[in-house]
């Protein structure tokens, strides 16, 4: 879980592309210009990708840390695990839009 600050921070940003979104709904039931949906679409992606880094930097600073600090190396190989996991879930995604 998150720090308190982290939280907060974090929380703010998902209410801003909540809202966001939001809008990006209303221009479609519109019939708003596909090219600007598609550019509020990549804007809401990238608010998103900055939650995620938000996320990930304070998972380090806290969790991480501590499971590598602790005297328990299964502590440590799990956190590790997460983390590759993610990441390699990730690559895979970002090659399949190739």
């Amino acid at each position: 879980m998150p720090s308190a600050q982290g939280r907060t921070q974090i929380v703010n940003r998902l209410k801003s592309v909540d809202g966001h979104l939001r809008g990006v709904i209303k221009m479609v039931e519109e019939d708003a210009y596909c090219i600007d949906v598609i550019q509020q679409l990549r804007a809401v992606q990238a608010a998103i990708n900055r939650v995620n880094a938000l996320l990930l930097a304070d998972h380090l600073d806290t969790c991480v840390t501590t499971a590598i600090r602790s005297d328990e190396p299964t502590e440590r190989e799990r956190v590790i695990g997460e983390l590759l996991r993610v990441f390699e879930h990730g690559a895979d995604a970002a090659g399949s839009r190739q």
